[in-house]
């Protein structure tokens, strides 16, 4: 490089303001032309016809919805399979139209309109139309992220002989790190750790998991019929164990799937994770930041901006949301913050004591 580095003063400046992302819509008749479309271009080498839905203030390196997520619509036509890919970006996967089957891994699962999914980093993925409909999936990974980085890896001709470094595999191995012994400093648990320590870490299973809607839908009754006094929101996490207390569907991000009451109106709150809904019934409305935006069945909505003052309230019939957030991500790196009304404290979730809603009370 011919740049010299330099060396600038900061001394007293002020903290960065922070450019928040506006709230933006993608509507239903935007989505469905271009599955049209996709479904009209010549198969591409990759069987991936494909579309990433880029915010107006995104400045790269690659296409992002959000600043570190990216949505992507899929289209994939009958008889048609995608190519395996591995990467180490991970994201979820949601059917909006069709069916067909996936296959990751060793793992297979069939998938209809709705169902969920999500998809382990270093996994490869084929997906497969065997239907007679278009098979058309939003799908959402933290590339944008890595890409940022510049630690994106993406394998397009992956060598698919099944890996052996598994937690069950390694569970009676003798370990190197067995004999780095850690070195206790000071009284409150510091410590000094071997090398082996850094590159022979504690496993988690990471699975693809997979929420058929048939089977999620039923309980989505349960929220729906709660009174409109709740303070909670009307949702379930699509819960994966291997996120452990970061509470995601994939390490990156939660899913959830909310069906809110006619009338429910959020109460103003922010947290540092960004939103993005797909509006799977019903229609509302939002504000974010003092913008207003309606949205209705089929829209897909960025709906919170890291750290936007915003609410949602659903209209007549109620509504269901998918909605990604990059939850976990923030929880690992200890900058989720959350506030729950503008009046409550600004709490760290994952560190301070939790947000206490009403429910044992509305139980009773």
């Amino acid at each position: 490089m011919n740049n010299p580095i330099t060396l600038v003063d900061v001394s007293g400046k002020p903290a960065r303001e922070q450019a928040f992302w506006p709230t933006v819509v993608l509507r239903r008749a935007q989505i469905e032309a271009e599955i049209e479309r996709l479904a009209s271009i010549d198969r591409p080498a990759d069987g991936r016809r494909a579309s990433s839905v880029n915010h107006p203030m995104n400045s790269g390196p690659i296409p992002a919805f959000a600043p570190g997520i990216d949505v992507q619509i899929v289209v994939l036509k009958p008889g048609e399979e995608s190519t395996p890919v591995v990467r180490n970006s991970s994201g979820v996967e949601m059917c909006i139209r069709g069916s067909g089957v996936v296959t990751i891994g060793s793992k297979e699962f069939r998938i209809e309109k709705f169902d969920v999914w999500n998809t382990p980093s270093m996994r490869p993925q084929v997906v497969r139309n065997d239907g007679n409909d278009l098979l058309v999936r939003l799908s959402y990974s933290n590339a944008p992220l890595l890409e940022r980085l510049e630690v994106h890896f993406v394998d397009n001709a992956p060598d698919l002989v099944a890996s052996t470094g598994t937690v069950a595999a390694a569970a009676d191995q003798h370990r190197a790190r067995d004999a780095a012994k850690p070195i206790p400093i000071g009284a409150e648990g510091a410590q000094l750790l071997g090398y082996e320590w850094l590159v022979d870490i504690e496993t988690v299973d990471s699975k693809a998991l997979h929420w058929p809607w048939k089977e999620v839908s039923p309980h989505l009754q349960t929220v729906y019929n709660m009174e409109l006094g709740y303070t909670g929101r009307h949702l379930y996490v699509l819960y994966n164990p291997a996120t452990e207390r970061r509470i995601g569907t994939s390490p990156s991000f939660f899913a959830t799937i909310a069906k809110l009451p006619a009338g429910k109106v959020d109460r103003p709150h922010r947290h540092t994770s960004a939103a993005i809904n797909y509006i799977m019934w019903g229609h509302g409305r939002s504000s974010v930041n003092g913008q207003k935006a309606e949205w209705e069945e089929g829209d897909l909505h960025f709906s919170a901006p890291g750290w936007s003052i915003h609410n949602h309230a659903s209209r007549e019939q109620g509504c269901t949301v998918l909605t990604v957030q990059d939850h976990p991500l923030h929880i690992a790196n200890e900058s989720l913050l959350w506030q729950e009304t503008l009046k409550s404290p600004i709490l760290k979730l994952g560190t301070d004591f939790g947000i206490q809603t009403n429910l044992s009370e509305i139980q009773e």
